[in-house]
């Protein structure tokens, strides 16, 4: 009998979070670019018990990410399948951004969609970032959805003319995840498996703590007292989310997507936030 094999690419605390919450059992496939912190996540979950199998990838490369999905596919039945992996504005330039947080996620969700088993389930961590900008129009969604991912970068509306700064290329690429689960849940739905995006708002992760100190965090503080909850979430939050889009209560779910901001949107679109 094959093992069932959970793929989780990115293992900062929300990939970390939902490997706990969903890895008990299977053959866990850990994948991040930051060779020592694959280590370390790695050590951390076989100490309490879970089977780990530790690669390197970068998601902005399309043989990298092909290497990781064949690996996965060699260890048993790919039933579960998180892309968690991407970068904040405040940490690289626009074209990395794209590179990773747009690209990264084209192919992971082309490249996981020809080995995901009959039955499975992923999901992409997008952002809030996703619902703050304008309706970018039809032709712009469309390219956005359907572009070959190989040709996605050449777009004119990628551009370094066309793209303003760190924060639009976040925006965009986010935009761009929601966009692309939906176009590709009809392929992963030929093999009978389910693809779904999270877009979480401010989560106390590493990461958000390092925003949250850099010159941007008044503007994160801006949107948690702005917020309905008026709070940041946590890590599980996003792992009870992702445990329900994984599992078979959700099995009418595909190409969707679960925004988890505290109200962050809702505060934004009645007019009580601006940024």
């Amino acid at each position: 009998m094959q093992t069932n094999v959970l793929v989780v690419i990115g293992v900062g605390g929300i990939g970390m979070a939902i490997a706990r919450r969903e890895g008990a059992g299977k053959t866990v496939l850990l994948a991040d670019i930051n060779e020592q912190a694959l280590k370390d996540a790695a050590k951390n979950l076989e100490a309490t018990g879970y089977n780990v199998t530790i690669q390197h990838v970068d998601v902005s490369l399309r043989p990298s990410v092909h290497a990781l999905a064949k690996s996965a596919a060699s260890m048993g039945n790919v039933m579960q399948v998180v892309h968690t992996a991407g970068l904040s504005p405040n940490m690289a330039s626009p074209d990395k951004i794209l590179m990773v947080d747009l690209l990264g996620t084209a192919l992971v969700l082309e490249e996981f969609g020809n080995v995901i088993a009959p039955g499975g389930a992923g999901i992409v961590i997008s952002s809030m970032a996703g619902y703050m900008f304008p309706p970018f129009g039809q032709e712009m969604d469309e390219a956005l959805a359907r572009t070959p991912a190989d040709d996605l970068l050449k777009l004119p509306c990628l551009q370094p003319t066309a793209v303003s700064g760190s924060g639009a290329a976040y925006g965009i690429s986010k935009r761009g995840n929601h966009l692309r689960v939906q176009t590709e849940s009809l392929k992963w739905g030929e093999r009978g498996a389910r693809i779904n995006s999270i877009s979480p708002g401010i989560i106390m992760t590493p990461l958000a703590q390092h925003e949250m100190e850099s010159p941007v965090g008044d503007i994160y503080k801006s949107m948690i007292k702005a917020s309905v909850a008026k709070r940041v979430g946590t890590a599980d939050e996003v792992a009870s989310a992702a445990a329900y889009l994984l599992g078979s209560e959700s099995n009418f779910m595909t190409g969707s997507d679960i925004l988890i901001d505290g109200g962050v949107i809702a505060a934004m679109r009645a007019g009580r936030l601006t940024l």
